[in-house]
């Protein structure tokens, strides 16, 4: 009899986190289904800077960018073990293996408009693409 009073002791925990975690969720839901712009394109010194999450895949994983000027692709890590830390972008011809945590520069010479460059993790499962116009 004992047992059964806390199986159902604990189902009844069980059904009442499900409950409070199923309806306590996010309220503010204002983009419904819309991809939210993020900027992560700056001017430093006359050079765009384009700066990329890596970590689980790729963030954002489109940009825009001005064409014609030259551009780093700034890559940040922090606690990246997963394949989004070898990268591959096919058009520059670069590879390389990004550290666990840090930052990674990498040149752009200045691009055409309506080029635009892929890059990917060394198994193909994460990309991003940066679009010049």
């Amino acid at each position: 009899m004992q047992t059964r009073t806390i199986v159902v002791y604990m189902l009844s925990i069980a059904v009442l986190i499900g409950g409070v975690m199923l309806f306590s969720g996010n309220k503010n839901n204002s983009n419904n289904g819309v991809q939210q712009i993020i900027s992560n394109v700056s001017m430093v010194d006359g050079k765009q800077i384009i700066t990329i999450n890596a970590k689980g895949g790729y963030s954002p994983k489109l940009t825009t960018a001005k064409a014609g000027i030259p551009t780093v692709i700034k890559m940040e890590t922090q606690g990246t073990f997963d394949c989004s830390s070898a990268i591959t972008i096919p058009s520059l011809g670069y590879r390389n293996n990004l550290p666990p945590s840090g930052e990674t520069l990498i040149d752009v010479l200045p691009q055409n408009t309506g080029t635009t460059l892929q890059g990917l993790c060394s198994m193909g499962m994460y990309n991003f693409s940066i679009n010049f116009n």
